[in-house]
Parts: C-alpha cells; sequence; structure tokens
C-alpha cells in the first residue's frame, strides 16, 4: 500500500482504507473516457465542455484512487493525490486543482466564467490522467508523442 497515500487516511483524514470495487473503479474509467471524447467536441458550448472534461478527470482520478484502496472524503483530493496513484506530475494537477476551484464558484455561487484556454488546459490535463491509466495496464508500452 502507498505510503504517502495511508499518511491521509483515518479519522479526520482526506482519505479512508477501502478495499478497490473492480466494477466501480471499471465504471468510472468508462465514464471518464466517454466525458473527456465528449469534452472535445467544439459545437458544444464552452460550459458544457467544461462540465464534461472536469467531470471525467475527476472520474479518472477517483478510480486511480480507488485502484489504491482509499476513499476521499473531498472531491478535490483525488487530484492532490495524483503524483502518487497515477504518478503526475505538478504540470497536470495544478490545471486540475485550479478547474476545481472554478467548478466551485459555479456550483456555489453561480459564476462560471472559462476560457477556450482554460478548456483546452483541461482537456490536456485529463488526457495525461488517461494516458497514465494506460501505461498502468500496459507497463512496456511507450509513451505517446
Amino acid at each position: 500500500m502507498n505510503s504517502a497515500l495511508q499518511n491521509l487516511a483515518g479519522p479526520g483524514k482526506p482519505l479512508s482504507v477501502e478495499l478497490p470495487d473492480t466494477r466501480e473503479i471499471e465504471g468510472l474509467r468508462r465514464s471518464g473516457v466517454a466525458r473527456l471524447q465528449d469534452a472535445r467536441n467544439t459545437t458544444l458550448s464552452l460550459e458544457g465542455r467544461f462540465d464534461l472534461a472536469y467531470n471525467a478527470a475527476h472520474a479518472l482520478c477517483l478510480a486511480a484512487l480507488r485502484r489504491q484502496g482509499f476513499r476521499p472524503s473531498h472531491r478535490y483530493i483525488v487530484f492532490q493525490t495524483l503524483p502518487h496513484t497515477l504518478g503526475a506530475g505538478p504540470e497536470v494537477w495544478r490545471v486540475l486543482d485550479k478547474c476545481h476551484q472554478q467548478r466551485n464558484i459555479a456550483e456555489y455561487e453561480g459564476e462560471l466564467d472559462v476560457s477556450e484556454r482554460l478548456v483546452l488546459d483541461l482537456i490536456q490535463a485529463c488526457d495525461a490522467v488517461r494516458i497514465a491509466w494506460e501505461h498502468l495496464d500496459n507497463p512496456g508500452a511507450s509513451a505517446p508523442r
């Protein structure tokens, strides 16, 4: 079990230990991949594409955390634990964290102000998460160019 994640688990901490559920993990993964594909559809509104890409990223990151045997108590922790679940660097999780903050403003204050650049960065970060998943399943696969 990942010791960095284990340190975040316990009463009053952001993670709890829970055995992985293969059906749940694969369902989250399928949902994430489908939403990511839909987020690329430029005929949709920018706000709709943001929602799809954000929810795709969250589903894929949650699946990665669940695969490690943990359940989060807060949404944001799935992005912050990416270095430990998928080996993602700050160029990925910082974008996802920024989008999480933007999503919260939209959800709780009713103001969603996203740019094309932010949506493209979000899709790119989500794609990096998807590719990291593929490397978990095929560790010998070469990185995409």
